[in-house]
């Protein structure tokens, strides 16, 4: 596609040689912005002495008729690059081999990137001349707004910002004199990106001998040129600066502000605009990887650019230990009352949102970070995944975890990638190096080691704790599959305190055994470490998963990076603030739970306390000894008894053994229907009398095919009633469940079997009641005396705690009758008899007794009275570790910080 280019005017001044100390044959720049035309350009200036070559000044000092004519008529070929569409129309796609990539040919000039955008931001040609171009102090500053580096003293840029006072000032460099040997830009004409817009103008470029080769001068004014080879395009630093922020805090694609720039240009859509969107994309790509070197100081390495280390662009976090770094001498033998403080907290974890669509490959799309950042390096992860790619997961033996059962079935159709895999320091919530990947068919043990022993290799420790939300499972063989790993992920785990845990809020979903072993809550040496950091920072990331799962690998990658050190640099400059919060607040929380503890304490007789201390320290010692945070109590509720009771009937029915006398009633349901009468019939509610009696002639009905005796006390009893009582009240009807028929007439055994499992499991419901109601009323009482007036609601838990001590008498007065036709003994231990003075909470005291001298209620001691001592005691320890961990990376931070600088 060709078309004309506009006539331009063209702009030239004489030379004139003035007497200068510049060096012989130096090549000075400056920068000029006409009306009409751009020119980069750059003077031969010649030392005062120094005879010109023949010709030389004649050519310079021609007049301008003499200078060459440039035919801006002619029609320029556009490339396409410079295919012209509708901002408002998305880019067509096209499909691009390796060969087509100008990122592979910007691959060798990178370290030149490199060292020119750091060379401004220092003094630049500051040497040249120190002197501004008043001639009456020295120049120290630029503007970061105005184009070109240009450098003047504080008087003169004053000066000329009178009238543009949100221009930005900083050191600077220095500008130099004008050539008269320009070049045109390819075509004669150039796009430029910038916030104001994009811009089609003509530029020219020095074209002197010493000049430097044209992407280097688009550089030196701050502008990021397209290619490396004939540049036609390039963006402003200022806009490039303005996106990568904006990409960060608002999470805008590159595809969005993009169009909004054109938009800016010509918001009517009648004037077409260069489609420049992969080549901005091309840049921004380049600038945020020579954002991370700049910023890890590859720059100024002797080594430069490919030199850097695996994982050396990341952002490290300061209050994790780094040996040489902010741990004291020594720290390996420190004892071990402070040897915990020195321990590594990481978390492990998967995200399935940040997935990647097979629309490129590494050829095609290279990365540019090539694991120096947070992604491991992708050549040696697929060569390992290559190799164990056959290898099966084992299913859990936890819970039916779709994370590891799932594993080798998760569909990954049209994907290259499902998701990412990521190590988190768990106490901070920072990205660790070379610890994140792609997972390519669900979250497999495969995927995860590798992640996990690629982040610890940059870590010497001597204590780790690991969180995963399937620790329990993950852990069992971690070691023994690392042996099998590449010898460079082996890590030293012999000398080790390596301790595993479940995330706070995945731990609920584990089965008990795993609520204890692996508690964060419990656990002794962790602080209030919750391990769920890696959560909160996907809520961060995952703004970006509608963008990266349409790029390249490599491109994906090197985004994600790019955010994964934002995240960890707003931790670093947030640091100071979050430790001085948690600081505020972990000794409050510490004497708050101590008071907590002690007044459970002064409740529990003396030799209990000590018996439980030794049993928990000895855990705390050997995880292998009885964990104290098991209930020792069996767990008995009525639905569980009431589903046993079901499940032995469907035994029954296997074998054609079927005791049922009715098609939908069993004899279990017959009792515990019953029994949930006498519940119903405890509970005065008018409005609900007609229902009750229903429910009870429909049972009563039921009842006359299992104990057809009910049907003749029924007649007796009606015969007997006075005319006063012939009208029964629902409340107050007869049930005749088998404890009360048995008085009169024999009853099957396997009726009064259901009868004592049900009543003996109701007893302790009731019980669970009465503990919850007490709790409940206390809390009520306090709350009250500091908010509130009144008594509604504490009367309404009351009457509640009431009914529950009703119900525990009956269920143990039917246990009573049945436990001497049944030969039950024994049951009287957990089930004592309860006395009005019983009822009352764990603090309360009675006959004149004081906290010193009381006794704690055997209702709380039949529940496990003791695994709520070891979590009190818990709870404690752990905030006073947090006190003692938020000093220590105070320090830690000061240190890293001292030694960086």
């Amino acid at each position: 596609m060709t078309r004309p280019t506009k006539k331009h005017q063209v702009h030239f001044e004489h030379f004139f040689q003035q007497p200068s100390a510049t060096p012989p044959q130096q090549c000075v720049h400056e920068y000029t912005l006409t009306t009409r035309r751009t020119t980069l350009q750059t003077a031969y200036i010649l030392h005062h002495n120094e005879v010109p070559l023949e010709g030389e000044m004649n050519e310079l000092s021609a007049p301008k008729s003499q200078w060459p004519i440039y035919n801006f008529f002619n029609e320029v070929p556009l490339d396409m690059d410079m295919d012209v569409i509708a901002y408002d129309l998305p880019p067509a796609k096209c499909r691009r081999t390796a060969a087509d990539n100008p990122l592979l040919a910007w691959l060798p000039e990178h370290q030149t990137f490199l060292d020119e955008t750091i060379f401004l931001e220092g003094c630049g040609h500051k040497a040249i001349c120190s002197l501004c171009h008043c001639g009456n102090s020295e120049k120290n500053y630029q503007c970061k707004d105005c184009f070109g580096p240009g450098m003047f003293c504080c008087a003169c840029i004053v000066q000329q910002h009178t009238c543009l006072p949100l221009h930005r000032i900083e050191l600077g460099h220095n500008p130099g004199h004008w050539c008269h040997n320009a070049h045109p830009s390819s075509g004669n004409n150039f796009v430029i990106i910038d916030i104001s817009g994009i811009q089609e103008i003509t530029l020219d470029f020095c074209g002197c001998e010493s000049a430097q080769i044209h992407f280097k001068q688009l550089l030196q004014v701050h502008w990021y040129p397209t290619t490396t080879s004939d540049p036609q395009t390039a963006a402003t630093f200022n806009v490039l600066e303005h996106y990568h922020l904006l990409s960060f805090e608002l999470k805008v694609s590159a595809y969005e502000f993009y169009h909004s720039l054109a938009r800016q240009s010509d918001n009517t859509g009648l004037s077409p605009i260069k489609d420049r969107y992969s080549a901005f994309m091309r840049m921004v790509h380049e600038w945020c990887h020579l954002w991370q070197l700049r910023h890890s100081g590859r720059g100024h390495d002797p080594t430069g650019a490919n030199g850097t280390n695996s994982g050396e662009l990341a952002v490290l976090c300061p209050a994790c230990p780094h040996p040489g770094k902010n741990l004291p001498d020594g720290w390996e033998s420190a004892p071990p009352s402070i040897q915990w403080l020195y321990a590594l907290f990481i978390a492990i974890d998967a995200n399935f949102c940040l997935k990647c669509k097979a629309v490129s490959s590494d050829d095609i799309d290279p990365g540019l970070n090539a694991g120096w950042a947070y992604f491991v390096e992708e050549t040696k992860y697929k060569n390992y995944l290559s190799a164990w790619s056959g290898k099966k997961q084992e299913h859990s033996t936890c819970v039916s975890h779709n994370t590891v059962n799932m594993a080798n079935t998760k569909s990954a159709c049209g994907l290259v990638a499902n998701g990412v895999g990521t190590v988190d320091c768990a106490c901070h919530e920072f990205k660790l190096p070379t610890g994140v990947g792609d997972l390519q068919k669900g979250e497999k043990y495969l995927n995860m080691d590798y992640f996990v022993f690629s982040a610890l290799i940059g870590f010497t420790v001597t204590a780790l704790n690991i969180s995963y939300d399937i620790a329990c499972q993950w852990s069992k063989k971690l070691w023994t599959r690392m042996d099998s790993m590449l010898a460079h992920l082996h890590v030293l785990h012999d000398a080790m305190q390596i301790h595993y845990f479940i995330p706070k809020f995945h731990i609920g979903a584990h089965i008990t055994t795993c609520q204890t072993m692996f508690s964060w809550n419990l656990a002794r040496f962790v602080g209030r470490t919750d391990g769920e950091g890696p959560e909160r920072g996907w809520a961060n990331i995952n703004w970006v998963a509608s963008s990266t799962k349409e790029m390249g690998p490599g491109s994906r990658c090197d985004m994600l990076d790019d955010h994964f050190s934002n995240w960890n640099w707003k931790k670093v400059t947030m640091f100071g603030r979050t430790l001085k919060r948690k600081m505020e607040e972990a000794p409050k929380w510490k004497w708050e739970h101590c008071a907590a503890l002690d007044e459970l304490e002064a409740t529990i007789q003396p030799g209990l306390l000590d018996e439980w201390r030794l049993e928990v320290e000895a855990w705390e010692e050997d995880n292998t000894k009885p964990n104290p945070f098991d209930s020792r109590v069996t767990s008995i509720t009525q639905a569980g008894v009431r589903a046993q009771l079901i499940k032995l009937e469907a035994q029954e029915l296997e074998v054609g053994n079927d005791c049922s006398l009715h098609a939908d009633v069993s004899p279990s349901i017959l009792i515990s229907s019953g029994i949930e009468l006498e519940d119903q019939q405890c509970i005065k509610l008018s409005l609900l009398t007609n229902t009750l009696q229903r429910w009870i002639d429909s049972w009563i009905s039921i009842q006359e095919h299992y104990m057809p005796i009910v049907s003749v006390l029924h007649s007796s009893l009606n015969s007997t009633a006075s005319a006063s009582e012939a009208v029964l009240k629902p409340q107050h009807c007869h049930l005749y469940l088998p404890p009360s028929i048995d008085a009169h007439l024999h009853c099957d055994q396997w009726l009064l079997q259901h009868e004592w499992d049900l009543q003996h499991a109701q007893a302790h419901d009731a019980l669970n009641e009465i503990h919850s109601h007490l709790c409940l009323c206390s809390h009520m009482y306090k709350f009250k005396d500091k908010n509130l007036h009144g008594q509604n609601l504490i009367t309404c838990i009351e009457a509640r705690k009431d009914t529950g001590v009703k119900k525990y008498k009956c269920a143990c007065q039917a246990l009573e009758s049945l436990s001497g036709h049944l030969d039950k003994v024994g049951w009287e231990v957990s089930l004592q008899s309860l006395r009005s003075k019983d009822v009352r909470p764990m603090g309360d005291f009675v006959g004149g007794h004081t906290q010193g001298t009381g006794m704690i209620s055997w209702i709380w001691l039949a529940t496990g009275v003791h695994i709520e001592w070891c979590k009190a005691r818990a709870h404690v320890a752990q905030w006073s570790e947090e006190v003692q961990l938020l000093l220590e990376e105070m320090r830690c931070m000061l240190v890293f910080f001292a030694v960086a600088g």
